[in-house]
């Protein structure tokens, strides 16, 4: 269902398989809900957002992971992926406060270029069966699908995220910019 969004925007390939959508994800910052491939700045994703998760038997539970895939750079992502939250134990019909938040929420900071920031969600084989990793960079998430048995992902979303000030291109700074003494 959205992964034509994100395969257009490259999640699908940089950071995900193709999968099949079965479960509702809602990710909202700030009241409003993101659909894939918006825009946002920096300032309006200081703050966690409201995850919702879909579903409707209690008893099954989730994984949240929240990657940017253009650390810290995006024409030189060396840190992809960085992880910037993970929720663990989310259980269906609630949302990621449920959870266990075994990564804290790291605002992202966008200082270079357009970031993609990608919320994946996965369906767990069971509660604490998934745990964080040492290290936030050179996060894999098809990797750590891997090694907790999540298969496929249930759910995912993504938005381009950028600093608050300007376009991220260059400024121009020839000659016709520096001021001029007259005689």
């Amino acid at each position: 269902m959205a992964n034509g969004s994100l395969a257009t925007g490259r999640v699908v390939g940089d950071v995900l398989d193709p999968f099949i959508s079965t479960v509702d994800l809602t990710v909202m910052y700030g009241g409003s809900p993101i659909v894939s491939g918006m825009e946002l700045r920096a300032p309006a994703v200081v703050d966690r957002p409201v995850v919702e998760v879909g579903g409707d038997d209690l008893r099954t539970a989730y994984t949240l992971v929240m990657v940017d895939p253009d650390a810290p750079n995006p024409s030189n992502p060396t840190l992809r992926e960085y992880l910037h939250w993970m929720v663990t134990d989310i259980p269906a019909s609630t949302d990621a406060t449920y959870g266990r938040e075994v990564v804290c929420y790291e605002s992202p900071n966008t200082a270079t270029g357009i970031h993609r920031m990608v919320l994946v969600l996965f369906q767990q084989l069971g509660r604490e069966t998934v745990y964080a990793p040492p290290v936030r960079q050179n996060f894999n998430t098809r990797a750590f699908a891997r090694r907790y048995n999540l298969g496929a992902p249930v759910a995912a979303v993504y938005f381009n995220c950028q600093r608050q000030a300007g376009s991220g291109g260059r400024r121009f700074t020839g000659p016709y910019t520096t001021s001029r003494r007259q005689a």
